[in-house]
């Protein structure tokens, strides 16, 4: 089935954090009443055989054309998720997965899909945007993004396919500073491009990031973005995606980051102020979403989620 697209300028709530952002609120909580009615759909048959677990998946245009997902916690709610602070274990290997649910790119992609205020930006088009370590700003920018460091592996595998690894595609990821801002974006970051960068997958289909743990800003929970591209070369634009989801992070390491890491004293009230079950994108389910942390504020984290596409 092929995978609903969202249209140039598809927004997630403003931030607050004095920066000009766009809104867009009714334009997500659209697509969550979207997702809840395929979840009612689904709820109506869920007797036979295991279908009530596709909806812990958040649902999405082609979710559940496999079973349970992979590498990540049983959460539900807003705290107290499972696991003890700072670490979750690891993925491992399984013959079942779901589809990812499709989310909003939201207002700050820097795919081609929209504007910053000066004209369209598009952080695919720069050179160098292909890389694993995104935390500094390429081209003519040299901005870095301080934080607590994340090394981020996502794993792509087809749903058709008993989960088979999927190699040459591309993984465009993109998430805020600690502090809550997005670069080619928020007003006094609008000149830097970091935490925005492209890989392809390789032959486990894997790829690996190395990051800075998200920031929390207002009206949101803690979350990275992303977008499948079938290859690196088809990477260049939002016209040639094929998937767009978003990924969670545990509550328990969110509040141990923001409660002890420098910097990250205004994503722990902000934090304070939100939960799954309130976030407009993830309280309709976030399990398939939810990425598995290991680690400390101290040496840094690893994350891990398994993404599975109808390929």
């Amino acid at each position: 089935m092929q995978p609903h697209r969202h249209t140039p300028g598809s927004h997630e709530p403003a931030h607050h954090d004095g920066h000009d952002h766009d809104g867009g609120l009714a334009h997500d909580l659209a697509v969550l009443q979207q997702r809840r009615r395929a979840l009612g759909l689904l709820a109506g048959i869920a007797g036979i055989g295991g279908l009530s677990l596709i909806g812990c998946g958040g649902g999405g245009s082609d979710a559940g054309t496999s079973t349970v997902s992979t590498g990540s916690t049983g959460s539900t709610g807003s705290t107290g998720s499972t696991g003890s602070t700072g670490s979750t274990g690891s993925t491992g290997t399984t013959s079942s997965c779901s589809v990812i649910p499709e989310e909003t790119a939201g207002p700050y992609p820097g795919d081609g899909s929209n504007s910053n205020g000066s004209g369209v930006t598009n952080a695919l088009a720069l050179s160098g945007i292909l890389r694993s370590d995104i935390r500094s700003s390429i081209g003519t920018a040299s901005g870095t993004a301080g934080g607590v460091p994340l090394t981020l592996t996502i794993d792509l595998v087809n749903t058709n396919s008993s989960c088979a690894d999927l190699s040459g595609y591309a993984i465009y990821l993109w998430h805020c500073d600690r502090e809550g801002r997005y670069s080619l974006y928020s007003s006094s970051i609008v000149n830097e491009n970091y935490l925005r960068g492209v890989q392809s997958t390789g032959s486990d289909g894997t790829v690996t990031f190395t990051t800075i743990f998200p920031g929390c800003y207002d009206g949101r929970m803690p979350h990275m973005h992303f977008e499948v591209y079938p290859s690196a070369s088809a990477a260049t634009s939002y016209a040639n995606k094929i998937k767009t989801s978003q990924i969670a992070f545990p509550t328990d390491v969110c509040t141990t980051v923001y409660s002890t890491a420098s910097g990250y004293s205004s994503s722990l009230t902000n934090f304070n102020r939100i939960s799954f079950s309130t976030d407009n994108v993830f309280s309709d389910g976030y399990t398939t979403q939810l990425a598995t942390l290991s680690g400390d504020v101290t040496n840094g984290y690893t994350a891990t989620l398994t993404v599975g596409i109808s390929a």
